[in-house]
C-alpha cells in the first residue's frame, strides 16, 4: 500500500526507459488498484507487464470493497495471490487462494502464488509441511492445461519486509525439495520443471543475485526494493546476467 497514482507514474517514468535494456527479463509491477489504469496506457508497449496485487474469485455481486478477475483483466495480464500479507492481515486462507488461482486461470489471467512458513513454523522445523499444504489446497483442481502459466513465489514470512532474507542455498532447496517434487505430484514432472518459481523476502540489489545464480530459482517477487527506481533497475539487471 505504497505510492498515489501520480506517484505511482513518477516512479514507473524514472525506471521504464533503463527497464527497455533488458529483453531477456520478464518484468512485472504490480501497483495498488487505483494506479492500474494510469499506468496500464504507459506501459502499453514498453516490454514491461502489468499485475495487481490482490482480486476476488467472483464475477460480480455483493462484495463491496473488492475487485473481480474481468475488472483487473481489463488493465493487466498479471496478478498476485495469496501474498503473506493477505494471508496474515486479512485472514486469506489457502481455500481462498485456490478459489483465486482458478478464477484467475478462467480469465487467462496469469497468477502469481505466494506460499512460505512463518518464524515458528521455520524454527519448528515445519517449512516442508506448511509448504506442501498450502501448494496442495492452494493449486487443487486448477486447470492442468494451462499448469505451467502458474508463476510460484516462495516467500518466507519470517524474511517479508524484515531485513533478514534467506540464503540463496535454503531458498533453492526449498524450490528443489520441497516445491518443485508438490508441483510435480499435482501436474506432472514436465509442467512442475516448467513452471517458473521466483523467491520474496527483502530481495535487494545488494543480494539479488546471491538468488538469482541458484539453478532452481527463476526469479524474484520484490517488495520495498520495487519503491526506488534505481534498486529495480538493479536487480533487473543482476537477472539480466
Amino acid at each position: 500500500m505504497n505510492k498515489t497514482a501520480a506517484e505511482a507514474r513518477h516512479l514507473v517514468l524514472s525506471m521504464i526507459a533503463p527497464l527497455r535494456e533488458f529483453t531477456n527479463v520478464e518484468k512485472v509491477l504490480c501497483p495498488p488498484f487505483p494506479s492500474l489504469a494510469a499506468l496500464s496506457g504507459m506501459l502499453e508497449g514498453s516490454g514491461v507487464g502489468l499485475g495487481a496485487q490482490n482480486m476476488h474469485w467472483e464475477e460480480k455481486g455483493a462484495f463491496t470493497g473488492e475487485v473481480a478477475p474481468n475488472m483487473v483483466k481489463e488493465f493487466c495480464r498479471y496478478v498476485i495471490i495469496g501474498h503473506s500479507e493477505r494471508r496474515a492481515h486479512f485472514g486469506e486462507t489457502d481455500e481462498n487462494v485456490n478459489r483465486k488461482v482458478r478464477a484467475a486461470q478462467k480469465f487467462d489471467l496469469v497468477p502469481i502464488v505466494c506460499f512460505g512458513e512463518t518464524l515458528d513454523q521455520y524454527d519448528s522445523g515445519l517449512t516442508s509441511e506448511v509448504v506442501r499444504r498450502q501448494i496442495n489446497i492452494g493449486l487443487a483442481g486448477t486447470n492442468p492445461v494451462l499448469a505451467a502459466r502458474i508463476v510460484v513465489a516462495y516467500e518466507p514470512v519470517w524474511a517479508i519486509g524484515t531485513g533478514k532474507a534467506s540464503s540463496g542455498e535454503n531458498a533453492n532447496g526449498v524450490v528443489a525439495q520441497v516445491i518443485r517434487p508438490a508441483l510435480s505430484d499435482l501436474f506432472g514432472s514436465g509442467a512442475a520443471q516448467a513452471i517458473r518459481v521466483l523467491y520474496g523476502g527483502s530481495v535487494t540489489a545488494a543480494n539479488a543475485s546471491e538468488f538469482f545464480t541458484q539453478p532452481e530459482i527463476d526469479g524474484a517477487l520484490v517488495g520495498g526494493a520495487s519503491l526506488k527506481a534505481d534498486e529495480f533497475v538493479a536487480i533487473t539487471k543482476a537477472a539480466a546476467r
